[in-house]
């Protein structure tokens, strides 16, 4: 069995590095890509992985995103990493049925819990 792998999406080359460090560090497999096109032209989540995904990108917004991989049948756990809290995200992540949220710039604070939480909602021991 493969071991899974988080795939980040993050227009900011600094916090994309910073993401990919904390996640590493805590031994998961890490993925980036600097925007949403990126991820799907290079290779979707399958079982197992889990989404970590910027609210805010040029290219193509975070719900955006994924809103395109469910119409792919990608089923992989989302967080939502924003600057942007309130209720109209909060909405939006209810309705594409994203359950985490992270705080910029507070990311090094709940990521890996998030991450863990939302990868064991997904696929359940």
């Amino acid at each position: 069995m493969r071991q899974a792998t988080i795939f980040v999406v993050e227009d900011d080359q600094d916090v994309l590095v910073s993401l990919r460090f904390l996640l590493e560090t805590e031994g998961f497999n890490v993925r980036t890509f600097s925007s949403g096109p990126a991820l799907l032209a290079e290779g979707l989540p399958g079982p197992g992985d889990c989404l970590v995904v910027d609210y805010k990108m040029a290219e193509m917004d975070g719900f955006e995103l994924i809103e395109r991989l469910r119409g792919q049948r990608v089923s992989a756990p989302v967080v939502l990493v924003t600057a942007y809290p309130g209720p109209a995200v909060s909405a939006r992540a209810e309705s594409s049925g994203v359950r985490h949220i992270v705080l910029k710039p507070h990311i090094e604070d709940s990521l890996i819990a998030h991450v863990r939480a939302a990868m064991r909602e997904a696929h359940p021991a």
